[in-house]
């Protein structure tokens, strides 16, 4: 299960319940409103994000509602929630004070959270492992390698449902984003089992390797399937996405590798 989600889950909790003791005390039921609240962020949040991409959505209608590629815009969903709140306090005076408090841990939570997770991969691992790792070829590549460029790395398994899923899209996108190395590490299957999938695919990729101890898995302190990581030009990470990809959600995160721009001779990269 995603951080993001559960952290929004946590936050909207601890909110509700302290709407409910100050609505207490003045004798009002907070709740209906700030569900209603909650509903339509999370509502607009992502019709935000569907908007923002709409030329991927709408050329597949489907997937709008497919709500497993993590594809949200808070700040839409945080404006409406807010102006639907002041509505509803405008006409009963005595919910001004249990929904504002609600409203206002829930964010100040949100938001907090969401600083410590941008700040966590960071701390914890600061650019590509020293690790090498077998080709399908035979050959050995070196992670590290890959720096100069920036690069997606997709921890997955051929008996992943949500790895099988979103392999044709990652396919595509590896040969068209020509300028950003794209490596898919197998996590804990012999050669002839990864070969042997993706022929029966008719999927062609580059960069696959064999990582049968998960010594991917541990270096980047990820146990689920499927991981994508975010490199920039330098090699260091920008985000990973615990779940499933969609068009729409990739092209999010490239933009912001690209916007790191690319690598300077000494280690460097020059920002845009």
């Amino acid at each position: 299960m995603p951080v993001a989600p559960l952290l929004l889950a946590g936050a909207a909790w601890i909110g509700l319940m302290l709407g409910r003791r100050v609505g207490r005390g003045a004798g009002v039921d907070p709740e209906p409103v700030l569900m209603r609240m909650l509903l339509l962020g999370l509502l607009f949040a992502r019709l935000g994000f569907v908007w923002q991409w709409r030329g991927v959505y709408f050329s597949d209608p489907v997937s709008i509602i497919d709500i497993r590629d993590g594809g949200w815009e808070p700040v839409a969903g945080v404006v409406v929630a807010s102006l639907y709140g002041l509505s509803q306090v405008s006409r009963q005076t005595l919910l001004r004070r249990p929904v504002g408090t609600a409203f206002v841990a829930t964010l100040a939570l949100w938001m907090a959270g969401q600083a410590a997770l941008l700040a966590w991969p960071e701390a914890r691992r600061e650019g590509l492992p020293e690790l090498s790792l077998a080709a399908l070829d035979g050959k050995t590549v070196r992670l590290v390698d890959f720096a100069g460029k920036p690069t997606v790395i997709n921890l997955w398994a051929t008996w992943c449902p949500p790895c099988r899923r979103e392999m044709p899209m990652l396919q595509q996108a590896q040969s068209r984003e020509v300028d950003v190395n794209f490596v898919f590490v197998d996590q804990g299957e012999s050669r002839d089992e990864v070969a042997r999938y993706l022929a029966s695919q008719g999927l062609t990729l580059h960069n696959v390797l064999l990582d049968a101890r998960k010594l991917a898995g541990a270096a980047f302190d990820a146990s689920a399937l499927p991981t994508t990581l975010f490199f920039d030009a330098r090699g260091e990470l920008v985000s990973t996405r615990v779940g499933s990809l969609s068009e729409a959600t990739l092209a999010q995160r490239l933009g912001a590798l690209r916007a790191v721009g690319p690598a300077l001779p000494g280690g460097q990269a020059a920002t845009k």
